[in-house]
C-alpha cells in the first residue's frame, strides 16, 4: 500500500508540475510586453513605427531654384516626397503642404553648388530639410508629423 501511495503522490506532483509549466507558457505567450502596452496606451505618434502604416505625400511640383557656386551659378530641380506614419499624420501633412513647400524652398535656396555636388552634401541638405519641416509642423500641430523627407528626383545644371 505504501508503494501505491508513493506512486500516486509522484504522479500527482508530475501532473501538477506539467500543469504549472503549461499555464506559465500560456501566460507568457499571451500577455503583452511592457513595450506593447506602452504602444497601446500612447497616441499614434508614440507607437512603434513598425506598427503604424507609412504614407507618402508627393509634393505636387518639383522645387526649381538657383544655387551659387565658386565658378558659376546652377539651376537645381528636386522632387520631394514626405514619409509620415498613420492616417492622422497623413491628413496633417496634406493640410499643410503649402507651408511645407515654403520652408523647403527657403532651406534649398541656402545650399551651394559645392554642397550639392557631393552625396554627403545632398544628404546633409535632406536632413536639414527634415529638421526644418519637423520644426515647422511642431509649431503648427505640436507634433513633428513628418518622419522623412525623400528626394525622389535631383537634377543640377
Amino acid at each position: 500500500m505504501a508503494r501505491n501511495r508513493k506512486k500516486t503522490i509522484v504522479i500527482s506532483l508530475v501532473i501538477l508540475l506539467v500543469s504549472v509549466v503549461i499555464g506559465g507558457g500560456i501566460w507568457f505567450f499571451t500577455t503583452p510586453s511592457a513595450e506593447a502596452k506602452a504602444a497601446e496606451v500612447g497616441s499614434t505618434s508614440t507607437q512603434s513605427p513598425l506598427k503604424v502604416s507609412a504614407y507618402y505625400i508627393v509634393l505636387p511640383e518639383p522645387f526649381i531654384f538657383n544655387v551659387s557656386g565658386k565658378e558659376r551659378d546652377r539651376v537645381v530641380q528636386i522632387k520631394v516626397q514626405l514619409m509620415v506614419r498613420g492616417e492622422q499624420n497623413e491628413a496633417l501633412a496634406k493640410k499643410h503642404v503649402p507651408l511645407v513647400e515654403s520652408v523647403l524652398l527657403q532651406t534649398f535656396a541656402a545650399a551651394t553648388v559645392e554642397q550639392l555636388r557631393q552625396p554627403q552634401g545632398r544628404e546633409q541638405l535632406r536632413q536639414q530639410a527634415l529638421t526644418t519641416v519637423q520644426a515647422t509642423m511642431n509649431k503648427m500641430t505640436n507634433m513633428p508629423v513628418v518622419e522623412r523627407v525623400l528626394f525622389t528626383g535631383f537634377v543640377m545644371q
